[in-house]
């Protein structure tokens, strides 16, 4: 009989299984998702699946809140204070060599992104104080760089907040834009091996 009842027992935990995993729920999608920008660009699929140089520079985690139709700078945006650079947590940059931003050297590591928007300029802050929530905490204290980047105009209108790196002659730059607004910060390195593993000559 004891051998039966050990049977039943596992019949009846294998029924339940399937219920008990069916009352756990994801969470919904966030309305702002995260994304990753690399450089090089798309490293993981240039570099890592098809064989192309290339060594990891620097990667961005942000997230993506969406215009619906709101007016953005001056507006959701605030004009002179600090901002996280995108939605929820506050956008992450990790370098894996060190650059140079604003003209101040940034060591190999990760840091947190934040922005002071105004009509004509951002100022683009790295802060190492890291996995922040907003800019709730933002201490300025933490701040390695301050360094202040024009503001340009494009006639496509971006739904969604939008970073991506671009190579440039000095390094690369990061793109950064929402609705018609675009800045560019440059990032800079001298005898590196960003986009081809090899030293310039």
């Amino acid at each position: 009989m004891s051998k039966i009842k050990t049977l039943l027992a596992i019949v009846c935990l294998a029924t339940l299984q399937p219920a008990f995993a069916q009352e756990k729920k994801m969470p919904p999608v966030d309305p702002s998702p995260m994304d990753m920008a690399y450089f090089p660009v798309m490293y993981p699929y240039v570099c890592k699946v098809k064989g192309e140089p290339g060594s990891l520079v620097a990667r961005v985690v942000f997230s993506r809140p969406q215009k619906k139709g709101r007016p953005i700078f001056g507006n959701l945006v605030e004009y002179g204070k600090v901002w996280r650079l995108g939605a929820n947590e506050a956008t992450e940059v990790e370098f894996y060599r060190p650059v140079v931003i604003g003209g101040r050297q940034v060591p190999k590591g990760r840091y947190t992104l934040y922005a002071i928007p105004s009509e004509n300029k951002w100022t683009v802050i790295v802060n190492k104080q890291t996995d922040i929530w907003g800019a709730y905490k933002y201490e300025q204290s933490l701040d390695l760089v301050r360094t202040d980047v024009p503001v340009s105009t494009s006639d496509e209108e971006l739904e969604a907040f939008s970073m991506v790196f671009e190579k440039a002659s000095y390094g690369a730059n990061l793109l950064m834009g929402w609705d018609k607004t675009q800045v560019s910060l440059p990032i800079r390195w001298s005898d590196a091996t960003a986009s081809t593993g090899k030293k310039r000559k």
